[in-house]
């Protein structure tokens, strides 16, 4: 059985096509499910959208979910669609983003540290002349926010979990403890961590999170997911035997998706 849980379109206004676009290519990529995530508004704030190229805006939200539980019902017995969000977590936030989602029947809720420090977890510039401490300090700081989020209980998978990485390769030779200590509190909070094949269109290449942390993660009984993070309808379900076959061989047997907020396990 094929999923891919991880998708967006062009309300977040840095994705191409619409929800139907991808819902096809799921179909002639062979998939039986596929979820659509796309970003959140950033409903603390004042502003209609206060991220135009980001996130969608706020008066968006209700007119997206009610679009994908349309095609969900028009494309029954075809595909499963499910309804997700990929939502920032911001921990002072946390009650406001909750209170929204609780209104809506999502199936499940991907949680992604973007902002960290303040600064765009994908910006080149936030490493320019750090010494080896502040690098660290600034590692700590990013698995701080997923540790958090891992507890919070808002969110059924965690999304992109070493995205700093991006477009900065060398974040994973910057050693500290702040990784394993996040997979510890993760799997014992039994929430989903994500293989995401987004990374490949990065400066890093390669998936989110890298081998040696879905090993651990492994160690530490982490459930696993998969979500292409598509931004355009030609990467729904990129990668997925080579996910498939990479999990198998760690010792993964099984992954999982989500519906109505339930774990659904497949067979690897």
């Amino acid at each position: 059985m094929k999923f891919d849980l991880h998708t967006h379109h062009e309300r977040c206004g840095h994705a191409v096509g619409t929800i139907r676009d991808y819902v096809e290519a799921g179909i002639r990529h062979g998939l039986q499910v596929i979820g659509i995530s796309d970003h959140s508004p950033y409903f603390a704030s004042s502003e209609e959208q206060a991220q135009p190229g980001i996130a969608m805006a706020k008066s968006e939200f209700s007119r997206y979910v009610d679009e994908v539980l349309k095609l969900k019902a028009e494309y029954a017995g075809r595909i499963d669609v499910l309804l997700g969000v990929e939502s920032d977590y911001f921990p002072e936030h946390a009650e406001i983003y909750q209170a929204i989602y609780e209104q809506y029947p999502f199936d499940y809720i991907i949680g992604s540290v973007h902002l960290s420090g303040g600064v765009s977890i994908f910006n080149r510039k936030r490493w320019k002349g750090l010494s080896e401490q502040q690098q660290i300090e600034q590692k700590e700081i990013y698995y701080d926010l997923i540790e958090q989020s891992a507890r919070s209980g808002m969110f059924q998978i965690l999304g992109h979990i070493d995205a700093m990485r991006g477009f900065y390769p060398a974040f994973t030779e910057i050693k500290t403890e702040a990784v394993e200590r996040t997979l510890k509190v993760i799997g014992e909070n039994g929430v989903a961590i994500e293989i995401n094949t987004s990374g490949k269109t990065k400066d890093c290449g390669g998936w989110y999170p890298i081998h040696e942390v879905l090993e651990r993660a492994f160690h530490y009984k982490v459930p696993v997911t998969f979500g292409s993070d598509a931004h355009v309808p030609e990467r729904v379900g990129d990668d997925w035997e080579e996910v498939a076959a990479t999990l198998k061989a760690i010792g993964y047997r099984e992954w999982v998706y989500f519906k109505e907020k339930r774990p659904h396990s497949v067979p690897l």
